[in-house]
């Protein structure tokens, strides 16, 4: 998952960024509060990770900002010093997944970002096969499978293919796109992605007449569609 850190202390941005990115996790750190909208303006993130005393926009601001203007649910934890009853319910209230009072043990930030997770998106760690109507996913193997015929893919995009059906009708960044199959964002020629992009179309007919429309969100990134099959395209 791509997880944002907003922590103005570099010491426990660190310990964040460094206890997550051993449990797999893509980790990016932000001091400031309207570095971290900004960035949200043009860029996707599976979870927020916000402290509550960010000198110029805080954690509770960020956090109203976020379930104000983003259209899709992004789960927020909270880790911060506060722990009043009374601040706890407040943000929760406002909209908060979950609250962590520093210091925090790695094992338990650990547990408990994995739970959050859980409950937000589909745990299929344990599965082999993801089915998304007529495509099947052999996540051992890399093969994909259409109507019950083998389509030939690269393992890059084997792994294009299946994050956007595992993201199907939301929205995914560039940046996100890029670090979640190459495993990087930089280096990486900008034609590169739009290259597989258009593979894919054209191997797995993602086209409204076959049900799917695979969309370029202009100055953002790409976005999967599930539409009806009798669509005409234009």
């Amino acid at each position: 998952m791509r997880i944002a850190i907003l922590e103005d202390d570099p010491v426990q941005a660190g310990f964040v960024s460094d206890t997550l990115s051993a449990a797999g996790h893509v980790c990016h750190e932000f001091s400031k509060g309207m570095a971290l909208v900004a960035t949200l303006r043009r860029q996707t993130f599976d979870l927020l990770v916000l402290d509550w005393g960010i000198p110029d926009m805080s954690g509770e601001e960020v956090l109203l900002w976020v379930r104000q203007n983003l259209p899709e649910y992004l789960p927020v934890i909270f880790m911060t010093a506060r722990g009043h009853d009374s601040d706890v319910t407040s943000i929760l209230n406002a909209g908060a997944d979950d609250y962590l009072i520093k210091p925090v043990s790695a094992a338990i930030l650990r547990a408990r970002i994995t739970a959050l997770l859980r409950r937000a998106y589909r745990d299929n760690s344990d599965r082999r096969i993801e089915i998304f109507g007529d495509f099947q996913f052999d996540l051992l193997s890399g093969n994909v499978m259409q109507n019950g015929l083998s389509v030939p893919l690269t393992q890059r995009e084997f792994a294009l293919a299946l994050l956007l059906f595992q993201n199907l009708g939301r929205p995914l960044s560039r940046a996100h796109i890029l670090e979640i199959v190459w495993k990087r964002a930089a280096n990486i020629p900008s034609r590169t992605l739009d290259t597989h992009i258009s593979s894919l179309r054209t191997k797995l007919g993602l086209r409204p007449k076959s049900g799917y429309r695979l969309a370029t969100v202009y100055g953002y990134g790409y976005q999967l569609h599930h539409v009806q099959s009798d669509v005409t395209e234009s």
